[in-house]
């Protein structure tokens, strides 16, 4: 049995046996959680699993249809079809007939399409089976409202690295399933770089440690994983990161407010992630350019530019020199003045333009390159604002007559945007009380009587 078990790999003959050898998730498998309670009291239900890569779903489901004394039926999305779930159906149905459970576990689920996932709703609806999907991505988004709510979900977070040098240790320690009985010891600082490289993934660590004690070098009667084995076991790991995924968003998110909070620091570290993670940095280019578009706007207008330039040097320079002119735009995006000023009123202009439809040009405001259009009043009474004082056409009104009076763009009291809104507060002072004159602050256009 042993030397059947040494063919599988270390990650695979290590799964726990039990709830209690269970690694980490102690936030739904602690003492009094929702999850342990059920097991305890023998009540199966259909769950998701929401967790990244590593951290036990699929271990957990067997451990849920063992302790339940239920059959187990694993699919995986990515492989299985309608055909393969109407055979688990139907061993359901026999083992129900035979007086026992099936518990059906779907293995990312995210890859089922909506008529596929809907296929379980009448199984599930019936008791013929107990669901347990296992998904990386946020079920919300992911899996259909009907199957959300015939499953709990259980959300699973990355193992500490605690928790991995635990699983590390004991891999070393078990002389049944693990590395055992081979004489092997490991330093410290190894374990330590090897828990931290594995990044929340049990599966990554155990596999790196497989690997490393491959590498071990004798030393006072042992085989020692040292820290140069380690490095070179490490140093071509990349940190978890789902393209496209719940992760990739979330960390996208995050730099995102960072330069909006006005944290360099924080900004910086979060660029590095996504950079590490291999993100596209043509598309940290686009985000960082709307960054200075959307959160520094006219308080310091060459953000735009800075973020366009950084844009053009890394697409001239490449990697990895180029990612360094995308920091430089993340740094001094974050340090800059904040507006969102006219991001605001942009929104609510484009709110005023869908509420109010296709009103007329006012007449004074429009080209008469013709005699007709001369005729019929294009152009008249328009005052050229070079001719006025200061070109400024005191009291005249440009929205069309039928809009109310509207003050879109409301500088804040940071950057360029102080002089901004001071240059407009004289130039509307000078408007005195004439009917085109704009409230200090109008009404949102869901406010208007």
């Amino acid at each position: 049995m042993a030397a059947r078990d040494l063919t599988r790999p270390l990650a695979d003959r290590m799964r726990p046996r039990s709830i209690d050898e269970f690694i980490g998730q102690p936030q739904v498998l602690g003492p009094g959680k929702p999850l342990r309670q059920a097991l305890q009291g023998g009540q199966l239900h259909s769950l998701l699993l929401w967790g990244p890569p590593g951290t036990g779903k699929t271990t957990l489901a067997r451990l849920i249809a063992q302790r339940s004394g239920a059959d187990f039926i694993a699919l995986s999305a990515v492989m299985a079809g309608v055909k393969d779930v109407r055979a688990a159906v139907d061993a359901a149905r026999a083992s129900r007939a035979a007086g026992r459970r099936t518990v059906l576990f779907l293995d990312e689920v995210h890859r089922f399409n909506k008529s596929q996932q809907d296929t379980f709703l009448p199984y599930l609806e019936d008791g013929t089976l107990t669901f347990i999907g296992a998904t990386t991505e946020n079920p919300s988004f992911e899996v259909v409202s009907a199957l959300l709510s015939r499953a709990r979900v259980y959300v699973l977070k990355s193992l500490t690295p605690e928790d991995l040098a635990g699983l590390m240790r004991r891999a070393l320690d078990d002389e049944e399933r693990g590395l055992g009985g081979q004489g092997l010891a490991i330093d410290d600082d190894a374990l330590e770089l090897l828990s931290r490289a594995a990044d929340g993934d049990g599966r990554r660590a155990l596999n790196m440690l497989e690997i490393a004690a491959d590498l071990a070098q004798p030393r006072d009667g042992k085989r020692v994983i040292a820290l140069p084995q380690a490095v070179e076991v490490a140093g071509g790991t990349r940190r978890r990161f789902d393209k496209g995924g719940e992760q990739f968003y979330d960390q996208i998110s995050a730099l995102h407010k960072c330069v909006r909070g006005t944290d360099p620091d924080a900004a910086l570290y979060w660029f590095c992630r996504m950079v590490d993670g291999g993100c596209d940095p043509s598309y940290l280019a686009r985000r960082i350019t709307r960054m200075a578009v959307e959160d520094i706007g006219l308080a310091d207008p060459r953000g735009l530019q800075v973020a366009v330039d950084a844009w053009e040097t890394y697409d001239r320079l490449g990697s990895p020199e180029g990612e360094l002119a995308l920091a430089n735009a993340i740094v001094y995006l974050a340090c800059a003045p904040k507006s969102n000023a006219v991001y605001v009123g942009y929104g609510e202009a484009m709110a005023d333009v869908a509420k109010y439809g296709t009103l007329d040009v006012p007449l004074r405001f429009r080209n008469a390159p013709t005699r007709l259009m001369k005729d019929l009043g294009y152009g008249k009474g328009y005052r050229y604002a070079h001719d006025e004082p200061g070109a400024f056409a005191t009291g005249e009104r440009y929205l069309p007559d039928e809009m109310p009076d509207r003050q879109y763009y409301r500088p804040v009291a940071r950057g360029l945007e102080i002089k901004i809104g001071e240059a407009l507060a004289r130039l509307r002072a000078r408007g005195g009380a004439a009917p085109g004159k704009p409230a200090a602050r109008p009404a949102a256009p869901d406010e208007e009587a």
